[in-house]
């Protein structure tokens, strides 16, 4: 009777020792797994600090050069203009500058330089809603569509505008309810704000998409008269109402291909040569062959960190950014109202710095610098917008 006790009080016993010692490997185990996710979250948030911390450093130590070789690309774009007069293609010579002025970067380091030519698109501040209709069409837009996305546009950046479809904006009841501004777009950010272009210009997420991507690279947001045929842009191509055969004819011209194979990339020196080209009675109207606003996009690479420079510069003063304010006064609590004004006062202070500076303490005031550009637009390591999707066979005979 005494053994069984014993026996008793040992199994006892030994199912209470293991019920504890199975407590403490579970308090250890959530013990772990709680210290694994801190430990996570922490390598997370450090590797993100150490990634800006990188980024910074790089910018410190890229910029200089990248500033070097804008200064060497915009010395060797004046020589060109210094001989013929105008910037109208790198089919000129001076698509590739750093190597035609002999630049060579510090050891290790590479320089590329991209021109864009934001003239030859089509300047937003002329556009008209009969040419947004037919572009939308041409991009599978529905009649409906299509007006009532010009008409938000063109109610959004113009006065005294009559809409031609059923488009009423609802700016006012929106959280934070604003007008419209009634002057051009000054960034691609305030298409996020204007109604009917938000949900056919983003997708569910709020990201850009192909029309998007398009109208962007379509348009430019800059002023100027005329857009440069020589950039070759297909929404440009458009405008001056050609048929397949002579579109194909004048992106064979420019790009040396086709017909024009032997001969290399072209480009036009004035408009009659565009009408012999394609096969016009007249010279088109509306564009021009000269360059007024050219963007510069400077890329310095160092092993694995870089530094890239954006800049947009006028040829004479022939193009300029948006100066108008808004007409509707609602508009300034919108969200992009602030954005918009900080750039323009950016860009007015850079280019005022640059036309002449005072000399502290005997107040005296230097000459101008007759600087032969006009900087429109100066950003560093901003993201380069996506590709836009390739115009189609189908595209080029909607336009006609």
């Amino acid at each position: 009777m005494q053994v069984r006790s014993s026996s008793q009080l040992t199994r006892r016993l030994a199912r209470t020792w293991s019920r504890r010692r199975g407590a403490v490997l579970l308090v250890v185990l959530i013990t772990i797994l709680f210290a694994g996710a801190a430990l996570t979250l922490f390598m997370q948030r450090a590797n993100d600090d150490l990634l800006i911390g990188m980024r910074d450093a790089d910018a410190r130590r890229l910029r200089p050069e990248a500033y070097s070789a804008l200064e060497t690309t915009l010395a060797v774009l004046e020589d060109f203009i210094q001989v013929n007069g105008s910037l109208k293609s790198p089919a000129e010579g001076w698509g590739d500058p750093l190597n035609w002025a002999g630049y060579a970067p510090e050891q290790g380091r590479t320089v590329t330089v991209d021109f864009v030519d934001e003239s030859g698109k089509v300047s937003l501040p002329h556009v008209t809603d009969a040419y947004l209709v037919d572009l939308f069409k041409s991009w599978d837009m529905r009649q409906t569509d299509a007006e009532r996305v010009a008409d938000a546009l063109m109610l959004w950046m113009t006065k005294s505008y009559v809409p031609t479809s059923d488009f009423t904006p609802t700016y006012d009841l929106d959280p934070i309810p604003f007008g419209n501004p009634q002057r051009p777009l000054r960034t691609w950010s305030e298409l996020e704000s204007i109604d009917v272009v938000k949900d056919m210009f983003f997708d569910h997420d709020g990201q850009p998409n192909d029309l998007w991507r398009r109208f962007r690279s379509t348009f430019s947001l800059f002023d100027f008269t005329a857009s440069n045929i020589n950039a070759g842009n297909a929404g440009l191509m458009q405008e001056l109402n050609l048929d397949p055969s002579q579109q194909g004819k004048l992106s064979d011209y420019l790009a040396g291909r086709g017909d024009f194979k032997s001969q290399g990339p072209g480009y036009f020196r004035t408009t009659g040569d565009i009408a012999k080209v394609v096969g016009l009675q007249a010279p088109p109207s509306g564009v021009g062959t000269t360059i007024q606003a050219l963007r510069i996009i400077i890329t310095v690479r160092d092993g694995q960190g870089s530094f890239r420079l954006d800049a947009v510069v006028s040829v004479g003063g022939s193009a300029k950014p948006v100066t108008q304010e808004a007409a509707n006064k609602d508009y300034d609590s919108s969200p992009d109202a602030a954005t918009a004004s900080q750039a323009l006062k950016a860009t007015t202070t850079a280019n005022q710095a640059l036309a002449a500076r005072t000399v502290t303490g005997d107040s005296t005031q230097m000459p101008a610098l007759n600087y032969p550009f006009t900087i429109l637009e100066l950003r560093e390591n901003d993201e380069l917008p996506p590709t836009p999707p390739p115009a189609t066979q189908a595209d080029n005979a909607k336009s006609t």
